[in-house]
């Protein structure tokens, strides 16, 4: 692939500023999902997303514009994901700002923008909903030119529920974001920015390529985690998972090396060739300051090392997590689990289907994980014994 016919972005706001259907109306426009298979949130997968109406977990795509393929990477909007947001940013050029055009900008419209001029990226910023009649285009456009220094001619009117203006954003995104660059004959150097763990397949892994050539079937080496491993398929999300032969410099997509071991394929790891592979590693994330700790135990202590596993892909899913084993006189052993925030504590403990119970300390929580989840959700109050 052309490298100079490569864009990589990703779609950065404050919540509920029109991200997600800014990417429905992108992959809908562009042909990627044909109409009659589009809905709502296309790229959020998890039931928590839709059922928040908010996105929880970076999503990425590649679709095709006028001869160009766009690498798309739809962040969370919430302060309490803005981990995903500042490892999707080290796989692109360029973001897509959208501000509100009712609301203008919040608080995380300038921690986003502020993370994206941090990774030296090019931003196009658009004013989304012009549609509603509480809009108000020159005001906020002006307050954009004024906090952020975006000139106010280079800001772009859109709606992204009718579509209007969306064609013009993507011609944008090809006039002024860079294409990407790399040595494809250079030795392999690609950055994982994302991994979740299928129960069929190991773990699959997003990943960017920054120099050389990636290969179907080639023997891998990962750098930080010092393991090899065989890529049984590599490929793109378009945006179901289509396998390639192989991908260059500049190009966004996915491995799967039937890897076991979740720390093998951590958020920030180096992955090159296993012969005549590079010896340097690429700078990794800096690790994130949990903000809520909650205590986890397990109602059976025998389920103990099942915890530590569960925890591991689980933080496969979610790097923003921590967590270290403590013991309770009254709970037996468990864990120390820290989070970003309380919206990111209960998202966890919705997903886990964990129980809540206050502790002294007023920042904390301990959670008591039934045994028959299926049996019991978190909605339906106590469990019974």
């Amino acid at each position: 692939m052309e490298m100079d016919k490569i864009r990589n972005f990703s779609i950065i706001a404050h919540i509920d500023h029109g991200k997600s259907t800014l990417s429905d109306r992108i992959l809908e426009i562009s042909g990627a999902v044909q109409s009659r298979d589009m809905k709502a949130q296309y790229l959020d997968t998890m039931d928590l997303e839709r059922e928040r109406g908010i996105t929880i977990k970076a999503q990425n795509v590649r679709v095709n514009w006028k001869g160009h393929t766009f690498h798309l990477i739809d962040t969370p909007g919430h302060v309490d994901f803005g981990y995903e947001v500042s490892r999707s940013l080290a796989a692109c050029e360029g973001v897509v700002l959208v501000v509100d055009a009712a609301q203008g900008i919040e608080a995380q419209t300038l921690a986003n923008c502020y993370l994206a001029l941090e990774n030296d990226l090019e931003i196009v910023a658009v004013l989304n909903k012009i549609d509603l009649p509480a809009a108000d285009v020159d005001r906020y456009a002006g307050e954009i030119e004024q906090v952020l220094g975006i000139p106010r001619a280079e800001i772009l009117p859109m709606s992204a529920k009718t579509g209007l203006g969306v064609p013009e954003l993507l011609d944008a995104i090809i006039e002024r974001i860079p294409a990407p660059k790399g040595d494809p004959d250079a030795p392999l150097q690609g950055l994982i920015f994302d991994s979740q763990f299928d129960q069929y397949r190991g773990v699959v892994s997003s990943v960017r390529i920054m120099q050389g050539t990636m290969k179907s079937g080639e023997k891998l080496q990962f750098i930080n985690a010092g393991a090899q491993h065989e890529a049984i398929e590599i490929g793109a999300r378009m945006p179901v998972m289509a396998p390639l032969k192989e991908m260059g410099p500049g190009e966004v997509g996915y491995i799967v090396a039937g890897i076991k071991d979740v720390g093998d394929a951590k958020s920030g790891e180096t992955v090159t060739t296993a012969n005549h592979g590079s010896t340097e590693a690429l700078p990794g994330y800096r690790e994130p300051l949990p903000m809520v700790f909650s205590g986890l135990f397990p109602i059976d202590g025998d389920d103990f090392e099942n915890m530590r596993e569960a925890l591991g892909k689980l933080k496969l899913n979610d790097a923003s997590i921590t967590y270290a084993p403590e013991s309770s006189g009254a709970l037996g052993f468990g864990f120390r689990c820290g989070f970003l925030g309380l919206l990111h504590m209960e998202i966890i403990q919705r997903a886990a289907g964990a129980r809540v119970r206050p502790r002294p300390d007023r920042h904390s929580t301990e959670c008591r994980v039934p045994r028959h989840q299926d049996r019991w959700h978190p909605d339906q109050g106590r469990q019974p014994r």
